[in-house]
């Protein structure tokens, strides 16, 4: 009995923390290579920088594992990511921003990013709501966009 209720408690509160803590994941309605372009477009086009484009998949492949379509875009803009060092010098840990866009068992493919309220927590920023508001917006915006039909 005292298993099963171990069980119990660990499916209810630590499994679905642990899957979902700090990441917010958005379905993709096209390929890891069209989300990923779409993403590398939307932010070129609103004045961010695209630092990397990072193919997880293919670096793998460099060294025989086979791995699902994986890709890593990191891309910022000084003007909206500094206030939060200012705030919190590590937040630099985090920063630039992060996008990994990535196919599952099944073939859906997932956009997912850093959630700023973890970010704010993580690195105990203090006096950059402002700025955190805008993040959360520009990246919901950003993640939106690249997934949407």
């Amino acid at each position: 009995m005292r298993i099963l209720l171990s069980c119990f408690l660990a499916i209810t509160f630590v499994i679905p923390a642990l899957a979902t803590d700090g990441i917010i994941s958005l379905p993709s309605h096209h390929s890891v290579s069209d989300t990923s372009d779409r993403l590398v477009n939307l932010l070129e086009n609103k004045g961010m920088t695209v630092f990397s484009r990072i193919d997880h998949a293919a670096a793998a492949h460099k060294v025989g594992i086979d791995l699902r379509p994986t890709t890593l875009i990191i891309f910022g803009n000084p003007k909206v990511g500094s206030p939060l060092m200012k705030c919190s010098q590590s937040a630099g840990l985090d920063l630039p921003q992060k996008a990994l866009i990535s196919q599952d068992e099944q073939g859906q493919v997932s956009l997912s990013y850093n959630d700023p309220a973890y970010l704010k927590d993580r690195h105990q920023i203090k006096g950059c709501a402002e700025a955190l508001k805008k993040i959360t917006g520009a990246l919901k915006k950003f993640a939106t966009g690249a997934t949407a039909k």
